[in-house]
């Protein structure tokens, strides 16, 4: 394994332009990507739904609209 340093990269080239089997990789120096999505505090949970329901259902907001629906026809539990 190389060793890191401020050529780390090139040294990693070789001449055929092609992918090496291995990359060495400072785990120490990674930094978050700054292109992320941040939602301002959001919480983001990803729900696999099965096909059937994917048909009826084709995106996040038809998704949310009906869960937001049920949830209002539900009797409230008194929390306490």
């Amino acid at each position: 394994m190389k060793s890191m340093n401020r050529n780390a990269f090139e040294n990693q080239l070789n001449s055929d332009d092609e992918l090496l089997s291995e990359y060495s990789f400072d785990y120490q120096k990674a930094e978050p990507n700054r292109f992320a999505n941040r939602s301002e505090g959001k919480r983001l949970n990803i729900v696999v739904l099965d096909e059937d329901v994917a048909r009826v259902f084709t995106s996040p907001e038809a998704v949310n609209k009906v869960l937001r629906a049920l949830i209002e026809s539900m009797p409230q539990s008194s929390v306490g």
